[in-house]
């Protein structure tokens, strides 16, 4: 049997089917594998479930030279060396459209909850600071039906955003590395954008790319001194998408009103980070996809590929097709 390393413990189910079918050995503690750990245990391996705090890179591989297939519990695979593992005919798979619609709701609560200071509500009712039955002037928040939404990134989950937006009577512009047809723009009720004009004329921006060299601070200073003062930045996406040095900036000095994230350039943030010290920030910690029914079903769908894989077929999700020709004697 083929022998394969989970990097954390995922759903029974899912577990289940993979030790049909191979020697499978699991990392059972409620945290990331430590460095060392990840390579010593994937020296024999034909094959790894990991998640994306695991770097799988060229220390990594050389360290499993039986290696067949990296499957990550997880649409985003910036963590994987996905060149190096294409020249060793490694195939790399990803697990999208199932955390799309989890990822949406996250995205759009982050939206609301910003938008009209729900945790910091939340807080001061609990702090016994509520004194006066109804006051005016009381947490006054940003109207978010009839607003300007930009959205950064259509793909899936964009999209599913762009459906929830347009519930709340939104205008949705929306920029994209390739502009969709007049009959999607019409079918979802988006208009296209420049970034410039996006960020220009939004109420709420939010993110929804990959993490790419095109991507990586796509929100910069530059960026975020086009936005409205009135505006509010979502990113639900990966945190290097933002400069938070000059997200800080623009937060103290008021060139936005707020932000909403659930992503960070460094994850966990540190709990002294500048920028959980603003009122109007809304921080959460990377749950985008966190709904029991969602992660079954993302540990399902890794499972699936790797152990098609593994026995030599394609697997739904391939981020590599191009692994194919460098594949090796085991396919």
């Amino acid at each position: 049997m083929q022998r394969v390393y989970i990097t954390r413990m995922i759903s029974l189910d899912a577990l289940e089917e993979i030790k049909k079918a191979c020697h499978v050995s699991v990392n059972s503690k409620d945290a990331p594998v430590k460095r060392h750990e990840l390579i010593k245990n994937m020296k024999d391996k034909d094959g790894v479930l990991c998640m994306l705090t695991d770097r799988i890179d060229k220390e990594v591989l050389d360290a499993a030279p039986d290696l067949k297939v990296i499957s990550t519990m997880s649409v985003g695979f910036e963590h994987i060396d996905v060149d190096e593992a294409t020249k060793r005919g490694i195939y790399v798979c990803n697990t999208p459209d199932v955390l799309t619609e989890a990822t949406a709701d996250l995205a759009f609560s982050l939206l609301l909850a910003t938008a009209r200071h729900i945790p910091q509500a939340d807080s001061f009712v609990r702090a016994g600071a509520w004194k006066e039955p109804w006051s005016p002037s009381l947490f006054l928040g940003m109207p978010v039906w009839g607003a300007t939404i930009g959205i950064i990134g259509l793909g899936r989950i964009g999209k599913a955003v762009a459906k929830r937006a347009a519930g709340f009577n939104m205008k949705i512009l929306y920029n994209n590395r390739r502009r969709l047809s007049r009959e999607e723009e019409k079918a979802l009720g988006v208009r296209y954008a420049s970034l410039k004009n996006l960020l220009k004329r939004s109420d709420f921006v939010t993110i929804h790319t990959p993490l790419t060299k095109d991507t990586y601070h796509i929100i910069d200073e530059n960026a975020l001194r086009l936005m409205k003062p009135h505006a509010i930045l979502i990113n639900t996406s990966r945190g290097n998408t933002i400069d938070e040095e000059a997200l800080i900036k623009a937060l103290k000095e008021k060139w936005i009103a707020g932000t909403g994230l659930d992503v960070f350039s460094k994850e966990p943030i540190e709990k002294d980070h500048p920028i959980l010290s603003l009122e109007n920030v809304v921080a959460l910690p990377h749950i985008g996809s966190a709904t029991g029914k969602t992660r079954e079903m993302m540990a399902d769908m890794a499972a699936k590929n790797l152990l098609m894989a593994l026995k030599s077929k394609k697997p739904f999700h391939l981020v590599n097709p191009e692994a194919e020709r460098y594949k090796r004697a085991w396919l």
